[in-house]
């Protein structure tokens, strides 16, 4: 039987609140089928398996950015490695301060941090632009990792002052960043179990091994996922991916060949690269921290909704402010530690939702396994090694339920016009840059990189509709 820790209790403390006070029942979903809840002590089996299965569906969404900028820049293949490793490292440090909440600093639920994409198109323009007027890649790097250690004051400052957004970050408004977080990841879940980019560029896009072996995965989950036994819900996840990964291997199609290469250990060394700063690169890099806060705000709406905690009210807003705040100190090391800006993951929350473990404890695993991977990159090898079929045939499900969380905090409102119009226009304009994302190609660089995410366009939409248009706020 799980056991409850004092959570509730230590967050008291923290606040001089009653906590028990708080409505919880009004404004939380309480999904029947979460098998351990936010304060539970899952057994260690069940702990490790529900760990790894974070693990798996966000490890290649954080190394993910570090590869591309890498590419982008031309770094040293032993650069771009160490650029790899510290992002595990740092998402390793940064979960874990955001599941044990040091103080204010932290949401105190299973929130994953990881490496954020939006940062990636200003973060390859300004190093290209540095390295243009003849400035070494790695010198780049400094200018790079500066401008995120002075961004990343920006969401620190925004987290204190969120209180005064409650009126317009209403379930509306979070209910849509929800839901068109889960609907804009699933073209990436869709373009990995057709083969990736890599598969679009050779021709084998949608062959029937990539489409085999990713049936085969999301089969297996669904199977797993439906069945009576607790256990086998749980590890639907780790069981469909490892039998991926199995039956990948016997077809000849896992590259373990760059294991030989690693390095034995990565030393996290602060500030490796230097420091640097440019008052003009800073002004995109300002704005987009202001987009993550918005988004960071619908991750974590979308776990206490999944998790059965409450999504408005004092407890709710303590959490959201302890979490972007948690966001601004976690890139903050992250410029310090040699990786790019970190924000809340929203692929953990479809994991949740599939095994019913949302018990904080269970993050503590999974940054002890990111650290040990940055540390040492062999163990983060083979995990990168997946085949991308395997690895979306598991994030489909995944990304199809933080849609299915969005919905369900829009389905705690009452439907009016002006709350349709809000709706239907973000949700049109959201999901139009990821259907049509030529059509921010003509706008000014700095605006093409804010439109281009469908989550900040719809986002910034909704937000500013509930704001501007008269009539009651839902």
């Amino acid at each position: 039987m799980a056991q409850r820790d004092d959570l509730r209790v230590e967050v008291s403390m923290q606040s001089g609140e009653l906590l028990t006070e708080e409505p919880i029942s009004d404004s939380a979903p309480a999904p029947s089928d979460l098998i351990y809840g936010l304060a539970d002590i899952p057994p260690l089996r069940e702990a490790i398996f529900a760990a790894a299965q974070h693990v798996l569906a966000c490890f290649i969404g954080i190394v993910a950015p570090s590869l591309i900028i890498g590419g982008a820049l031309g770094l040293a293949p032993e650069t771009t490695a160490y650029l790899v490793s510290m992002s595990l490292f740092v998402s390793g440090i940064a979960t874990l301060i955001q599941v044990k909440r040091l103080g204010p600093i932290g949401s105190g639920l299973l929130s994953i941090q990881g490496t954020s994409f939006a940062f990636i198109g200003p973060i390859i323009a300004t190093g290209s632009a540095a390295i243009a007027t003849g400035t070494l890649p790695e010198q780049a790097l400094g200018v790079i990792f500066g401008l995120c250690f002075c961004g990343s004051f920006i969401e620190i400052l925004l987290s204190r002052f969120l209180h005064f957004a409650s009126r317009v970050m209403t379930p509306l408004v979070t209910g849509t960043v929800v839901s068109l977080i889960g609907l804009t990841l699933i073209k990436v879940g869709v373009t990995a179990i057709g083969g990736g980019v890599a598969a679009i560029e050779v021709g084998t896009f949608g062959s029937l091994q990539n489409l085999g072996l990713a049936a085969l995965v999301l089969v297996t989950i669904v199977v797993l996922n439906s069945s009576g036994n607790v256990f086998l819900r749980m590890a639907s996840i780790a069981i469909g991916l490892i039998v991926g990964y199995i039956v990948a291997l016997f077809m000849g199609v896992v590259d373990l060949s760059h294991l030989g290469a690693a390095s034995a250990l990565s030393i996290p060394i602060p500030f490796r690269f230097g420091f640097g700063f440019s008052p003009a690169a800073f002004i995109p890099f300002a704005l987009l921290f202001l987009i993550t806060t918005i988004e960071s705000i619908g991750d974590l709406t979308a776990t206490s909704a999944i998790t059965g905690e409450p999504i408005q009210g004092k407890l709710y807003l303590r959490r959201i402010k302890g979490g972007v705040l948690g966001d601004g100190v976690n890139s903050l090391i992250a410029a310090c530690f040699n990786t790019f800006p970190n924000t809340t993951f929203s692929q953990n929350n479809g994991v949740i939702q599939l095994t019913g473990v949302g018990s904080r404890y269970v993050g503590f695993f999974i940054a002890a396994f990111f650290m040990i991977a940055g540390l040492f990159p062999m163990v983060g090898g083979f995990i990168q090694a997946a085949p991308q079929p395997v690895l979306g045939g598991a994030t489909l499900i995944m990304f199809g339920s933080v849609a299915t969380a969005g919905i369900r905090i829009l389905a705690t409102i009452t439907f009016t016009k002006r709350s349709a119009i809000i709706l239907a226009t973000s949700l049109g304009l959201g999901l139009g840059v990821v259907f049509a994302p030529d059509i921010v190609d003509q706008l000014p660089p700095l605006a093409k990189s804010i439109f281009s995410s469908g989550i900040s366009t719809g986002g910034l939409c909704a937000l500013l509709l509930n704001l501007l248009l008269p009539g009651e706020r839902d």
